[in-house]
């Protein structure tokens, strides 16, 4: 017997996973809340999720990194101006709805509480996290050879700045999640990028 067939979106119920996911954690999510979300039953999870919730967990990191860097990545290919692409980046935090100021970073957060936990899945969150800096050092490299940037530093010490910068702001804006407070803390940052 085969089973009846999938007749969900996939895309659609990672992408709804991955909010779950983003806002309560890896460990804090159950699989009832995570079926609720998804607007799936038991049966249709496990055949499309062999492995169950850290299948999915998997899914939900891969296909939510890809988009955020794939929209960072195009803004990067159209300009000829990569250091303002990348404040703009950083500005559009600030602006935000204010529900996701409260989740931070799901790269970020999937770091802090799975380090000690699943190293395997720990490191999926930091290659993602890598694949942010590679665009940022990218960036600041074409930056600096255009003459947009007339910093001297080198390009992979500014991109781990950046990074830095990206994992903090995703901090700070749990502690305040208004635009005006967050703008100012960017832009004060931002001044490196000259």
């Amino acid at each position: 017997m085969a089973g009846r067939p999938k007749i969900f979106d996939k895309k659609e119920v990672v992408d709804k996973a991955a909010d779950l996911f983003w806002s309560k954690g890896y460990e804090a999510t159950s699989t009832d809340e995570l079926l609720a979300a998804m607007g799936i039953g038991k049966g249709s999870f496990y055949l499309a999720f062999p492995e169950g919730k850290r299948e999915l967990f998997e899914n939900a990191l891969e296909q939510f990194n890809n988009g955020s860097l794939e929209r960072l990545q195009a803004a990067l290919a159209k300009t000829n101006r990569p250091a303002e692409q990348i404040r703009k980046f950083f500005r559009e935090i600030a602006v935000s709805p204010k529900e996701e100021h409260g989740k931070g970073c799901f790269m970020g957060n999937t770091i802090a509480e799975l380090s000690n936990v699943d190293i395997q899945l720990k490191l999926k969150a930091v290659k993602r996290l890598k694949q942010l800096e590679q665009l940022f050092y990218d960036a600041v490299k074409a930056a600096q050879k255009s003459g947009e940037l007339k910093t001297k530093e080198d390009p992979a010490l500014m991109a781990r700045y950046l990074l830095t910068m990206w994992n903090g702001v995703n901090i700070t804006r749990r502690m305040y999640g208004d635009a005006k407070i967050l703008g100012s803390l960017i832009e004060l940052q931002l001044k490196i990028l000259q």
